[in-house]
């Protein structure tokens, strides 16, 4: 598994989901999909960008994954968080935004930034913080296994690991949705 501390792509193969964050201090946050990712076999690609400290870079990004071929990006950001909006006036790859929480305030002002894009330039909205990451990339997974049945086979599998280990709770007996009770 990857951490935070250590964003290597699962393998060498052309990466498929691109992972972009505002700062480095965000790989708390997005580091979780980075996980995810890894565990799922499928490859991505990390970059820190910046919406405001290298505005420039953006469109040559956005053309990038195009040319890459990436199937979408995964886009973190904090405070006025533009970058994910940002990334989609550039592009035609999907882009699925994260909400990094901020001190100021705890992460609402980043998710109001990245949810009230205009109409004509979408971005997928998670939740703030390191579940919205996590669930980011599996969606950018369900994506993907739409025509990859590897990652589909490895997105089942996981679904049912998930699923078993509810089942598996020893206090899930009792639940009154479970027929027990």
């Amino acid at each position: 598994m990857t951490s935070a501390a250590d964003p290597t792509p699962v393998t060498d193969a052309a990466p498929r989901v691109g992972v972009v964050m505002g700062s480095r201090s965000d790989f708390e946050t997005m580091g979780g999909a980075l996980d995810v990712l890894r565990d799922l076999g499928v490859p991505y690609e990390v970059r820190v960008l910046s919406a405001h400290r290298t505005p420039a870079l953006l469109p040559t990004y956005g053309a990038r994954a195009e040319r890459l071929g990436l199937a979408c990006i995964i886009a973190g950001a904090g405070g006025a968080a533009h970058l994910p909006g940002m990334l989609a006036a550039f592009t035609r790859v999907p882009v699925l935004g994260v909400p990094v929480q901020s001190r100021a305030l705890s992460g609402q002002d980043s998710l109001l930034s990245i949810v009230q894009m205009p109409a004509g330039v979408p971005v997928a909205t998670f939740a703030i913080g390191a579940a919205g990451a996590k669930n980011a990339a599996l969606f950018a997974a369900a994506m993907l296994a739409t025509t990859d049945g590897a990652v589909r086979a490895r997105l089942d599998a996981f679904r049912a690991a998930q699923t078993q280990s509810v089942l598996d709770d020893p206090h899930f007996d009792g639940h009154p949705q479970a027929g027990g009770a």
